[in-house]
């Protein structure tokens, strides 16, 4: 085909720990890869964005077991858990809210209108993902609302052949467990199958995986289903089309969750469908178009009391259905991206009642290189919602090359967040409740930073600062009063990153490391003897040290995160995985949390301590 199939690249080999592949990569593979963006087509060394990516070949080698696990490794990005092994999570990015930061499937917005508690419920498992790209600081240009302080997009794979494959896996803390007339310990298992078809114009994947655990904690134990499908079909050298579906179910018992500490008994089940269908269709030599319509429907039934559904029992049924449109245009001088899209959000609940809102967004950009040594992004995002009426959010990225290896990048840019259903109308007293006289909160973000690449090396290092206008957070005055979400002032964010990425080669052996550190300073008016839920929850200072070596037949990574909360002591994380690859079939063998560390991520749940994790896993492929 001529024009590019983004699902299709792969990350640049100069900075991949590839699998049974030690050899020297050259500068100019890295202008192979693309970030995945809607219109515009941009390669990871030209952008001049704050981007991580994340590789299947990297995620295949650590010690993770699911999507939280992996985020978490990532570079300013915070995974709040409630729960291990995918139970429930939040996610924010730079010290913003779990509310403020935009999750996308191959571009596809799965963001929850209810709460961004279920923007996690994602049943794509790890071997179907290509990569996953972290795009910090201000996106409503790129990505519309609610992208605030950054967008995740997760990219899933493209068969390149037929395969079939099993994964069996169990764990255990061996620690007793601490349930009234119970016996054992705590554990969790699971498997997973899935194959795929390639065929010569189109392609097909499926995985089912199911999950099982009775907690690390009293009334903590999980149950989740997961259903993936993806289907390809290239109808000739010029158009493409492209769908999915998926279900997921998840049952877990929610001590602590949400309103501790009367939730003891509390229980929560989530069902979630997702599919979309979209194509790409090149109309002539320069112009491109990608229509693409998306639902996601989310059932939500939280039982502050299991043991009596006729009191505090909370029924929630969403759904979201939206529809897009881009296309890109390319001149002599720059490319254009053009883009419109339609949301239409509905929810029925049994504590918030039925509401609707819809919104609507034009795209706007415009990139050029025609500059010498430098790179220009400019564009701006239109948007009406019903609620809240018109905004425009316009942004700029530059990028001025130094040399072929230093270049200097400067962007800035304004977003927004609109309150979800749950901010606004919950009724969940004594533990929560909303406020509908809520304003969207809205905000601008500059950042500066210098970037080096090489063949083996890549570095980053770069500072920002956001002013967010009318911050909502949960709040009360009182430990004997329901929290309630108000519009408190402007929240300002000062931040410094940097990340460095080293990988070399010894004999047969291929080496990555992985150093990064972040550090926050928020500011935020508050009354005193006011009580936050969430904005003193926020990272002050994160840094990670990711090691991995291997060769073709063995793998080895190590994980260490420190991390400190603005109102918590400081802790260090490490985990540890090793790998053995026979013909067909592979064994690894995790240990998380190694030095056996109390600390809690969100509320006042303890995360488990040491956690040992033994899988198998069998592939064919023809």
């Amino acid at each position: 085909m001529k024009f590019i199939n983004n699902h299709q690249i792969l990350l640049a080999t100069a900075f991949l720990p590839l699998w049974g592949h030690a050899q020297e990569t050259k500068l100019d593979s890295i202008q192979e890869v693309i970030v995945h963006a809607n219109r515009l087509q941009i390669p990871f060394n030209k952008d001049n964005r704050n981007v991580e990516i994340l590789n299947a070949e990297q995620i295949k080698q650590l010690p993770v077991k699911n999507l939280n696990e992996v985020l978490g490794l990532l570079n300013g990005v915070d995974i709040r858990q409630r729960g291990p092994f995918g139970t429930q999570a939040d996610v924010s990015i730079d010290g913003g809210s779990f509310e403020q930061t935009l999750v996308l499937v191959n571009g596809a917005k799965v963001s929850d209108s209810q709460t961004a508690h279920h923007n996690l419920n994602l049943p794509i498992p790890l071997d179907a993902i290509e990569r996953i790209e972290v795009l910090r600081g201000a996106a409503a240009r790129i990505y519309g609302i609610n992208a605030l302080t950054g967008a995740i997009n997760i990219i899933t794979k493209t068969v390149d052949k037929t395969s079939i494959q099993a994964n069996v896996y169990t764990g255990s803390s061996f620690k007793n467990r601490d349930e009234e007339d119970k016996e054992g310990i705590y554990y969790h298992a699971g498997t997973q199958i899935g194959a795929s078809w390639f065929g010569d114009n189109h392609q097909h994947q499926l995985y089912y995986n199911k999950e099982k655990s009775n907690g690390q904690r009293y009334n903590t134990a999980s149950q989740n289903d997961k259903i993936f499908y993806q289907g390809n079909l290239a109808i000739d050298d010029h158009n493409e089309m492209e769908w999915l579906g998926s279900y997921m179910y998840n049952h877990f018992g929610a001590n602590g969750f949400y309103a501790a500490p009367g939730d003891r008994e509390s229980e929560e089940i989530v069902e979630t469908v997702f599919a979309s269908i979209g194509s790409k269709h090149q109309l002539s030599e320069r112009f491109y178009l990608s229509p693409r319509i998306t639902n996601r429907y989310n059932e939500d039934d939280y039982r502050y009391f299991k043991h009596n559904l006729s009191s505090a029992r909370s029924l929630h049924y969403t759904n979201a259905f939206s529809m897009e449109l881009n296309s890109r245009y390319q001149t002599t001088f720059g490319d254009f991206g053009l883009g419109l899209e339609s949301r239409f959000d509905r929810i029925a609940s049994s504590n918030m009642g039925n509401h609707d809102r819809n919104n609507h967004g034009a795209y706007a950009e415009f990139r050029t290189e025609q500059i010498k040594k430098m790179t220009v992004n400019v564009g701006a995002y239109m948007n009406y919602n019903t609620q809240y009426g018109w905004q425009v959010y316009p942004g700029i990225d530059l990028g001025y090359s130094i040399t072929s290896n230093w270049k200097i990048v400067f962007n800035t840019g304004s977003s927004q967040r609109i309150p979800s259903f749950t901010d606004l109308y919950l009724n969940q007293r004594p533990g929560n409740i909303g406020n509908p006289d809520l304003y969207s909160e809205d905000a601008w973000q500059t950042e500066g930073a210098i970037k080096f690449q090489s063949a083996n090396f890549i570095a980053h290092g770069g500072y920002f600062y956001r002013n967010i206008r009318d911050f909502i957070d949960w709040i009360r005055t009182d430990v004997n009063d329901p929290f309630q979400p108000f519009n408190i002032g402007k929240n300002k964010v000062h931040g410094v990153n940097t990340n460095f990425l080293y990988t070399f080669q010894a004999n047969d052996i291929r080496y990555r490391v992985n150093l990064g550190y972040n550090y926050l300073h928020a500011s935020l008016k508050q009354t005193d003897g006011v009580i936050s839920k969430y904005s003193l929850e926020n990272l002050k200072h994160q840094g990670k040290l990711l090691f991995t070596a291997n060769n073709r037949i063995w793998n080895a990574s190590i994980a260490n995160r420190f991390q400190q909360r603005i109102s918590d002591k400081s802790y260090f994380l490490t985990d540890l995985r090793i790998g053995y690859s026979f013909p067909f079939l592979s064994i690894y063998a995790d240990a998380q949390n190694i030095f056996d560390v109390t600390y809690i991520e969100t509320s006042a749940i303890p995360m488990p301590g040491r956690w040992y994790s033994l899988g198998i896993k069998y592939e064919w492929g023809g």
